[in-house]
């Protein structure tokens, strides 16, 4: 497959780029308005200075791909998807897929009349064990509550005085985790603490369509040298949490030890944990940037990916965010 990029920033050459091309891809074209970073990124992958471009329409109207990836800011994202689907092109883009609801509509709407998929970089769905934690909650009889914790740093934040930046490129991301764990949301009260300028608490409590219940914590006052997200499924007897991207540990209907001179561990019955051996050489994918990269070639090559996000969930992390924010203006719980 010939894939042209558009981005050349340090997360699609650090993140997305790296992971894409140890698939059997060609980086057929690359652009960038920075034209160092064109000629980095360029270099780096071997794309001839003539597949180089300055802007994303001059890309496109090159040819020769099959099908777009990009890695640029919210309206970016809308308006060089709706141009690349309008070309028949299959389109990969980092989150968010606009600035809110609508501009995610308007790309769904693009890709109905190309006829051509378009996925979203929720990565969440994607790490190793992340994957395993997912496929395990779905085992349950049931899926009662889920609890959460997704910080960062002011770093990048403290001179978005709206917080707008946050929502969309941190926040999102568990946005579209939480209802691909347990469904959509139909209510959403989101509360704010700010600390200082650039220091926010979001508390978000969801209310789900079986009565199940959901609370989330994110914010931007953590060190990002210390572990920032952990998260929890809770069924009847039986939990299952992720703890710093890479650790699983599932709960289930243990008996007590303390008078039992034969105790043991029962399979079946008591805790387990996973988590990766780090000094071999595989690829555990803690991130997930290569599964979803993955998936995105297998739904390009005609493969049925059940668990792809696609538009739709681009569109319904949207529709949770857009409520999340009129949430924390109105102070009060929101319709999803």
């Amino acid at each position: 497959m010939k894939i042209g990029w558009i981005g050349c920033g340090r997360h699609a050459g650090e993140m997305l780029l790296p992971q894409l091309t140890r698939y059997p891809v060609t980086l057929a074209a690359l652009c960038d308005v920075d034209a160092a970073k064109l000629a980095q990124i360029g270099h780096r992958y071997g794309v001839p200075e003539s597949r180089r471009f300055a802007t994303a329409e001059a890309m496109l109207a090159a040819g020769g791909l099959d099908g777009v990836g990009m890695a640029v800011g919210p309206d970016q994202h809308r308006d060089f998807a709706i141009a690349a689907l309008a070309r028949g092109l299959p389109v990969f883009m980092e989150k968010p897929p606009g600035r809110n609801g609508h501009d995610a509509r308007a790309i769904a709407d693009a890709a109905k009349r190309a006829g051509r998929p378009v996925i979203v970089g929720f990565m969440k769905r994607f790490s190793t064990a992340n994957r395993v934690a997912i496929n395990l909650a779905r085992g349950f009889g049931c899926r009662a509550s889920f609890l959460g914790q997704y910080m960062t740093a002011p770093t990048y934040f403290v001179g978005d005085p709206d917080y707008t930046g946050f929502y969309l490129h941190h926040c999102v991301h568990y946005l579209d985790l939480v209802p691909h764990l347990m469904g959509r949301p139909v209510r959403l009260h989101a509360r704010k603490h700010l600390i200082a300028p650039g220091k926010l608490m979001l508390h978000l409590d969801f209310a789900f369509a079986g009565g199940e219940l959901g609370t989330l914590v994110m914010g931007t006052n953590q060190s990002r040298a210390t572990p920032m997200e952990w998260w929890q499924v809770m069924g009847d007897h039986e939990r299952v949490e992720v703890r710093n991207v890479h650790e699983v540990r599932l709960y289930r209907a243990s008996s007590f030890k303390v008078d039992d001179p034969a105790a043991t561990l029962a399979d079946g019955s008591d805790a387990m944990v996973w988590e990766p051996n780090l000094t071999v050489a595989a690829n555990e994918d803690h991130k997930g940037y290569h599964a979803l990269l993955g998936c995105w070639l297998d739904v390009l090559a005609g493969k049925p990916r059940e668990d792809a996000p696609t538009i739709a969930d681009g569109i319904a992390a949207m529709d949770v965010l857009d409520a999340m924010v009129r949430s924390i203006e109105a102070g009060r719980a929101m319709a999803v």
